[in-house]
This record gives structure tokens, sequence and C-alpha cells, in this order.
């Protein structure tokens, strides 16, 4: 590598990094604009077929905000809700704190009042909520700045995608046909993941929530959220929620709907599972529920919400990539050998 190559590899390596830098803080919206583009890209290419790529693009945002944004929006605000509820019902008077100190005071000879600890505590948390004040507004500005991000990169990834499409193939040093296959299996991944099990564990959980709302479990919204996380572990799923929530309409008398819940639970959802599963995933590439798992589990911890989506892809897209290594480096090598 002479003086003049590199120096140009070193720019470009200075400007990804500046330019991570600058995507990092949106991160988040960032995969959420992608996601959605990715997702709506062959219906802007129908519908360029009767209007213009921009009026198409226009109108696909407006459609993503009403179909994706915000439905997502409320489901997070009704989720933080139920999370909310379900730590203000620890109600210190239903602890028992009174019975509780007499009981250390006569085992131990200590005399505590946990009653007064916890008013302090209280008092130190809402200070520390005050002072955090500003740091709310800033997640509220920040948010709202993201989304508004988020939609104008939506826009222009739908406009222009053809031609991002065209730029990545011109820059990338592959032959045209490597590149075909390289492009396809990545997609063949990606529709896999969405369809064949993310969008699958949403029915699923959302089916099974409507038995929660039905049979009135506290804080149904919460527990549907955790069930389609759940519905993409195999075999299991969202059997753990489910059935702990039969076994409390139990404990509180109501054994009719805990029976109906769990008919249901089973039934319907085994259902969904059984058959929805494999008319999806048969469309698409199989990958194994091991790969979907690890994906979404190490996808929340390094990309916050939009890891459910992006962990499992990110492992697929390597799966998929040393598929094409093994299909064609031999000839890669023998080109680059040649030339």
């Amino acid at each position: 590598m002479n003086l003049s190559k590199g120096y140009l590899l070193a720019l470009v390596l200075l400007f990804a990094y500046l330019s991570w830098q600058l995507v990092t803080p949106f991160l988040q919206f960032v995969l959420g604009a992608v996601l959605i583009a990715f997702i709506c890209y062959p219906v802007q290419t129908r519908l360029e077929g009767y209007v213009s790529p921009t009026v198409a693009a226009f109108t696909l945002v407006l459609l993503s905000v009403v179909v994706f944004i915000v439905p997502f929006v409320l489901v997070v605000l009704a989720v933080a809700d139920d999370a909310t509820a379900l730590v203000q019902e620890l109600d210190p008077e239903t602890l028992q704190v009174a019975e509780f100190e007499a009981w250390v005071e006569d085992e131990t000879g200590f005399e505590v009042d946990l009653t007064a600890t916890l008013v302090d505590s209280a008092e130190q948390i809402g200070t520390i909520v005050l002072e955090q004040t500003t740091a709310w507004f800033s997640v509220v500005t920040h948010t709202l700045i993201g989304l508004g991000l988020a939609l104008f990169l939506l826009y222009y990834l739908l406009k222009d995608g053809d031609e991002l499409m065209v730029w990545l193939r011109e820059i990338t040093p592959l032959p045209a046909d490597v590149q075909d296959d390289l492009y396809g299996e990545l997609d063949e991944v990606m529709w896999a993941v969405l369809a064949g099990h993310v969008l699958i564990a949403i029915i699923e959980g959302v089916i099974a929530g409507l038995g929660l709302f039905v049979t009135g479990i506290p804080n149904a919204a919460f527990w549907t959220f955790i069930m389609v996380i759940l519905s993409l572990v195999p075999l299991i799923g969202a059997f753990l929620v489910w059935g702990p929530a039969v076994g409390y309409l139990l404990l509180t008398g109501e054994p009719i709907l805990a029976l109906g819940l769990a008919i249901y639970s089973a039934i319907i959802v085994g259902i969904a599972d059984d058959y929805l599963r494999p008319i999806v995933v048969d469309r698409y590439a199989e990958i194994n529920p091991a790969v979907i798992i690890l994906g979404v589990l190490g996808g929340i911890y390094a990309f916050g919400i939009m890891g459910l989506f992006f962990g499992p892809v990110l492992l697929g897209a390597l799966l998929a990539t040393l598929d094409v290594v093994n299909d064609h480096y031999e000839r890669l090598g023998d080109e680059t050998g040649s030339s």
C-alpha cells in the first residue's frame, strides 16, 4: 500500500468514526427509520408506477405515522403506565409494617421504625425527582427531535432508495452476481426475522393478551408486552405468563375464568403457533430459533428496543454472508490473482 492509498484510507476511517459519533445519540431513531423503510419499500416501488417518487414517499411517511409510530407510542405509554401501577400496588399498609416491627422487637429486643425509614426514603426520592426534572425535559426534547429525524430519514430512504442501492453496488468491490447473492440473502434474512418470527411473536402475544384483558388480570398491557417477548422463545413462550395468570385466577376464587383462560390460551394461542408460523416461515429463509433468541436478548442490550428486530437480523446476516463467502470465495481469489 502506497502513501496515497494509506492517506485516503485514514481519511475514510476518521470521517467514518466522526460520522458514527453523530449518529450514536439518535441510533434508536435511525434504526427505526431503516426498519420502516425496509418494510415500506416494496409499496414505494409499486406506487411509483402511478405517482412521482416524492408523492409516494410522502404518502408512505404519513401512513407509517398512523400504522407504526402512533401505535408504538401508545403501546409504550400503556406498558409504562401498567409497570408504574404494578410498583404502586406495593402499598406499605398491605405489607403489615406494624406487625413486622413488633415481631422484630420481640425477637431481637431492638426497636425499629420502618415507617419513618420509608418516609425518609420517600422524601429523598422526591428530592431526586425534583433534581431530575431538567433531565426529563431533556429526554422529551431528545425524543421529539429523534422522531422528527426518523421521519426525515424515512422520507429520503423511500424517495431515493433506488439511487442508494445503485451507489452501494458501485462502491462494493464484488462482481455483480456475488452482489446479487449477497443482497438477496440479506433480504431473505430480514423478512424471515420480521415476518417469520417477530410478527408471529407479536400476533401470539396479542392473542394471549386478549385473554388476560377479558378475564380481568391486573396490568394486562404490561404482561401482554412480556408475552410478545417470550413468544420469541421456542416451546415455552407466552405460557410463562398465562400459566401463572390461570393460577392467580384460581387463588382469587375465579375457577370459571381460570378454566376459560387456560382453554383459550392452550388452544387458540397454540393454533396460532402451530399453523400460522409454518405458513409464514416457509416463505422465507429458515433461521434457527437459537439464533433468534440470542439475537433478541443480545440486541436489547446492544441497541435497546430496536434490538428486538436488528439483533436477530445481524446474526442472520452474518450466517448469510458466510454462505456467500463459502459459495464464491475461491472464485474471487482466483479472479484477484489473475487480475
